[in-house]
């Protein structure tokens, strides 16, 4: 009850300061959505490659980027599943957009379980929105794709594939040897003869590796891994493959060369006593260390990490370190590369989650500690603010009605919308219901990938905060990048609209 009574407060306050509460033609999507969430998610064994799923592949190829809406809906409509579409889309990418450089138009990949998350808690009307929006989104990638050369993953070559017993050691030697070929053969035989998470060990450890792409390669292995969770591991080949491409590119470098501390982390991770994993929650560890990324290099910010488990922190502090260095980063110098900063944190989070090697979970650590001052060094943030010091600002609205006017307030000053996220969560407010508010922006007005990708990261992240004494300053940190209610509506939007009511009626 109290659920449903906060979400019309948000529905009433957020139509009367814009925020798109009025769904017009997009509320027919939801005869053809899966009526809950759960629906939606999916394990790597619930799933297989059915004969379906070439067929939907090749008409989100070859459908006109105008048409692609309207035939998404008309499928949907006949009974084309939300898993299949998605299955669709992230494996339609992975055919045709060259995951070099692992950024850029090949966010059409990187983007899809992003947008894959933010579905799974939107209400029933807007949950295939972001599938929409992803599929928009690929049409203009591949059109990008072929400007450039129409790259495509070609078949692989079935005499070099190595056996299942051989396929781990072999992708190691390509990976270190920065041999695409080597590593192309060695991802199928991964694929092919192993199981899931003993497949991923070996691109956990090189995804975490280099920093070239501003954090890309660790985002899109998490990327990779997470999708197909929903997907099915069965589509797994091309998509390793596809990963281990880009996770070799150099960018133009003539040596192979790795950007960032990570050979100096090989040593750092040595240091670390063994039962690291038992330190002890301590928020002084936390300060301690996001002081220490405002102004270290590289190194010296991953001996301080090391220094701080060796005397007894656990991990989960120095990780709320790193996430509330990244998002003060954005607070300070919002763009692309700060941006960057928190969502390349939340996969180097995830993999350091995700793996089962002691070593990789020690460097995933080091790295994301050491990455935030590259970042800081080319970001050239300002000093003034600081996420641990972000005053209250009294909202006029009473109650949940707040929720409308942060968002008012994101288009005339952030620091102030910031100011008063701090000040309604103080006084009770609802972090849930921001991030329905936020959601629906992004749905409505975000306008590219990193809308997205930002989205589900921060939120994901403030979710996961050790001290729950960090989230406000985290959900407060978001306003400074989320559209404010003064920003126009997607003109995605606009046409989804149309091509509902032509397909719907």
């Amino acid at each position: 009850m109290a659920g449903d009574l906060r979400r019309r407060q948000f529905l009433q306050s957020a139509s009367a300061l814009g925020l798109g509460a009025g769904l017009g033609g997009l509320s027919s999507l939801a005869t053809i959505t899966p009526a809950r969430g759960a629906a939606l998610v999916v394990g790597p064994d619930s799933v297989r490659f059915r004969p379906e799923i070439e067929p939907v592949v090749r008409w989100i190829e070859q459908t006109p980027r105008d048409q692609a809406l309207e035939t998404a809906i008309s499928h949907l409509k006949a009974g084309l599943s939300y898993r299949d579409l998605l299955s669709g889309l992230f494996l339609a990418g992975i055919r045709n957009v060259k995951p070099r450089p692992v950024g850029f138009k090949f966010h059409a990949v990187l983007v899809i379980n992003s947008a894959h998350l933010l579905a799974q808690t939107a209400g029933v009307e807007e949950r295939l929105l972001p599938l929409l929006w992803a599929l928009d989104n690929f049409k203009n990638s591949q059109a990008q794709d072929i400007k450039e050369g129409d790259w495509t993953l070609g078949a692989v070559d079935e005499a070099k594939v190595p056996s299942a017993t051989l396929a781990s050691a072999a992708f190691v030697r390509a990976m270190e040897a920065w041999d695409s070929d080597a590593a192309d053969v060695a991802a199928a035989g991964l694929a092919r003869g192993t199981g899931a998470a003993q497949a991923m060990e070996p691109f956990w450890r090189y995804a975490v590796r280099d920093q070239r792409d501003i954090g890309h390669k660790a985002i899109f292995a998490a990327q990779c891994w997470r999708t197909l969770q929903a997907i099915g591991w069965q589509h797994a080949e091309p998509v390793l493959r596809s990963l281990a491409f880009g996770m070799l590119d150099l960018r133009g470098d003539e040596r192979p060369v790795v950007v960032g501390p990570y050979e100096s982390n090989l040593e750092q991770a040595k240091k670390i006593r063994d039962d690291w994993q038992d330190g002890k929650a301590d928020p002084g560890s936390t300060v301690a260390l996001l002081e220490t990324i405002r102004q270290a290099t590289p190194e010296a910010a991953s001996i301080e990490a090391v220094r701080l488990l060796n005397g007894g922190a656990s991990p989960s502090s120095l990780w709320d370190a790193i996430v509330l260095g990244g998002s003060e980063l954005l607070m300070r110098s919002p763009g692309i590369v700060s941006l960057h900063a928190v969502t390349a944190a939340n996969a180097l989070h995830f993999i350091y989650g995700a793996s089962g090697d002691d070593t990789t979970r020690r460097l995933a650590l080091l790295q994301a500690v050491g990455w935030l001052p590259l970042y800081r060094g080319r970001a050239r943030p300002d000093g003034a603010i600081r996420i641990d010091a972000i005053e209250n600002r009294a909202t006029d609205s009473p109650g949940d009605e707040a929720v409308g006017e942060l968002f008012a307030a994101i288009s005339k000053d952030r620091k102030q919308a910031a100011e008063k996220t701090m000040s309604y969560l103080a006084r009770g407010g609802s972090n849930d219901l921001i991030f329905a508010a936020a959601r629906r922006m992004i749905f409505h007005k975000g306008k590219d990938s990193h809308d997205y990708k930002y989205g589900a990261a921060a939120w994901e992240e403030c979710q996961l905060a050790s001290d729950p004494k960090w989230r406000p300053a985290l959900t407060a940190a978001m306003m400074f990048n989320l559209p404010g209610a003064a920003t126009a509506d997607s003109p995605l939007m606009n046409r989804a609209r149309e091509a509902i009511s032509r397909v719907m009626g």
